[in-house]
């Protein structure tokens, strides 16, 4: 005894009216579309995907924009330091010349030999005036030997490579101006606040 389905699919009723070769014909492009037309991505799922991934980025750069100026200034604020060092070194190293009357002084090319020309106490990079998005100067006056200092650290583009300027002065405080704006001269960088207050 032979068991026959008496399951019906849609096309077999067909199939039946229209002949078997082109009722299998039929189902086979049927079946052709069908996986054709879920092969990929429609436009709308991909534009909702590309929305979602502008929509992360508008929220994700200003934090690393924000983030690169934090590190900006604490590299500025470091290198102030090593100014400081520097002059403090520089000062008792040569003191029939007081404080180094340029940053480029205190600096030197590789390889350095120490002179009071340039005295190798800090990097090259720090001593051509520019680095990690801020200009430096710093000035000896006096004498001889020059008795005062000051050095200055400025956004080289306010408020995109940083917000803050500081300065320094003999008495080795890293000093910060909230506007980003040079402090002109040893008088109105000591004027302003110590940077931790």
């Amino acid at each position: 005894m032979r068991l026959i389905s008496t399951i019906q699919t849609p096309f077999q009723s067909e199939c039946a009216v229209l002949g078997q070769v082109s009722c299998l014909l039929r189902n086979l492009d049927e079946r052709v579309f069908q996986v054709q037309k879920n092969k990929g991505f429609s436009l709308i799922e991909l534009l909702i995907v590309v929305a979602i991934i502008l929509i992360i980025a508008a929220i994700a750069i200003p934090n690393l924009l924000r983030a690169r100026m934090a590190a900006n200034e604490s590299s500025a604020v470091a290198s102030i330091r090593t100014i400081n060092t520097g002059m403090v070194t520089y000062n008792s190293t040569y003191p029939t010349v007081g404080f180094a009357a340029t940053l480029t002084a205190l600096g030197g090319v590789a390889p350095c030999t120490p002179s009071s020309t340039t005295a190798c106490l800090i990097d090259s990079v720090l001593a051509a005036g520019t680095k990690s998005g801020y200009n430096f100067g710093a000035t000896g006056a006096g004498g001889p030997p020059a008795v005062t200092y000051y050095a200055t650290a400025v956004p080289i583009t306010l408020n995109q490579t940083g917000i803050r300027s500081f300065c320094a002065f003999e008495d080795a405080v890293v000093r910060v101006d909230p506007t980003g704006v040079i402090a002109g001269s040893e008088a109105a960088c000591q004027a302003l606040l110590p940077l931790n207050q």
